[in-house]
């Protein structure tokens, strides 16, 4: 059985892919807080933003990848919006 150190190995990510992939992590983390801070459920969300409550949830569970319009549209539906500050070194 392969462990995931040896997994990541393998595929051979580039510091650039898994700094990607930490970051839609990050993301996808904060826009489920966020939306549960507010106690808005999936559908609810759904109601407000139009977006397909099977695609939130894909989203949510990282399925799926959103489209930056469609982030947006989950953003604004939970009174958020999308920032871009300075990475910390």
């Amino acid at each position: 059985m392969t462990n995931w150190k040896e997994l990541r190995k393998e595929l051979n990510f580039t510091e650039e892919e898994e700094e990607e992939i930490r970051l839609e992590k990050q993301l996808i983390l904060a826009t489920i807080e966020a939306r549960e801070k507010r106690k808005m459920s999936q559908r609810k969300l759904s109601e407000l933003s139009g977006i397909p409550q099977t695609t939130i949830a894909r989203i949510e569970t990282n399925v799926v990848t959103p489209q930056l319009s469609t982030l947006i549209k989950y953003l604004n539906a939970i009174g958020y919006r999308l920032t871009i500050v300075p990475k910390k070194n």
